[in-house]
């Protein structure tokens, strides 16, 4: 079964229960804030390096997206893109996150808006390369891999004014179980060693 939690209390946890310290990436000098949850190092914001060979897309190719949203990459860019010292969080590392703020939280709600979790809603381009719902929903990628074609997401959409947020999943209904690879999606990177998908 599907699960999908809206989750408007989380930006208070987020953003005050855990320590905010800074990483500057030494390959473009871009700097994230970084948020320790539950143990666990996520940047909480959308990674902006330019990977080589014009791998780069911002939305509506307009590069002046880049600050406020970052950039959109391919599954097999995102697996190879975060830093040093830094990867791709697999489906289980979003789940661990997601658990942890529903458990700490205890269900109040304390926050609200598209800044949920301080994710950025970037929108995404599809394989077709049409590019959707910017300020509507943010998808990330993860690194655990469906089949030679699809990969698993996470997501945060606003619907009616509310944030949602879910991971697909292999036995979802067949038009939401995954992405197609060629998908470009936001990317999050966690500090430390790769963790199984």
């Amino acid at each position: 079964m599907k699960r999908v939690l809206a989750l408007v209390f989380a930006a208070a946890v987020w953003t005050g229960l855990a320590a905010q310290e800074k990483f500057t990436d030494t390959r473009d000098g871009n700097t994230y804030i970084t948020i320790t949850v539950a143990g666990t190092t996520w940047m909480a914001e959308n990674l902006k390096y330019v990977a080589e060979g014009n791998k780069a897309h911002y939305f509506d190719n307009n590069p002046g997206n880049l600050t406020a949203y970052g950039v959109l990459y391919d599954w097999k860019t995102a697996m190879e893109v975060c830093p040093d010292g830094w990867h791709l969080p697999s489906g289980n590392e979003y789940r661990h996150l997601l658990d942890y703020i529903v458990t700490t939280d205890n269900g109040k709600k304390q926050g609200s808006g598209p800044d949920l979790m301080g994710f950025q809603l970037a929108g995404m381009k599809n394989y077709e390369g049409i590019f959707t719902e910017m300020d509507e929903g943010g998808y990330y990628w993860t690194s655990t891999e469906y089949s030679p074609k699809e990969a698993e997401f996470f997501s945060c959409i606003v619907v009616n004014g509310n944030p949602v947020i879910d991971i697909s999943r292999k036995e979802d209904m067949p038009d939401i179980h995954g992405a197609e690879k060629n998908n470009k999606y936001s990317v999050r990177c966690v500090k430390g060693r790769v963790q199984k998908p």
